[in-house]
């Protein structure tokens, strides 16, 4: 499983790591630099901070079999929430408990 991290790693990339994902770190949710993160081929686009949310819209233009997942403590703007696959809020769920769902999600 391959996955895109966009944001803050906030425990999750190594957790994903420790599942046996594969985990590109970007800090901008822009094109260049998803294209670059192997987005084409990524199973999941895991967004950490809600500031880089167009990257959810950018990111399934490219990949539409992408599943979208937020992992942040704040509010996801309205726009983006009809595309997003799953929504966790940091304050209620650890990195490794969600690492654990997310590695055992078929793309």
């Amino acid at each position: 499983m391959n996955a895109i991290l966009v944001g803050p790693d906030r425990g999750l990339g190594d957790a994903l790591g420790a599942q046996g994902v594969s985990v590109e770190r970007i800090g901008l949710g822009s094109a260049a630099e998803l294209e670059d993160a192997g987005v084409a081929d990524a199973d999941v686009l895991v967004l950490t901070d809600v500031g880089e949310s167009t990257a959810v819209s950018v990111a399934l233009e490219l990949n539409d079999r992408l599943k979208t997942v937020v992992y942040s403590p704040d509010t996801i703007p309205e726009f983006v929430r009809g595309q997003l696959d799953l929504a966790l809020d940091t304050e209620l769920l650890d990195p490794d408990l969600v690492a654990e769902e997310l590695a055992g999600v078929e793309a």
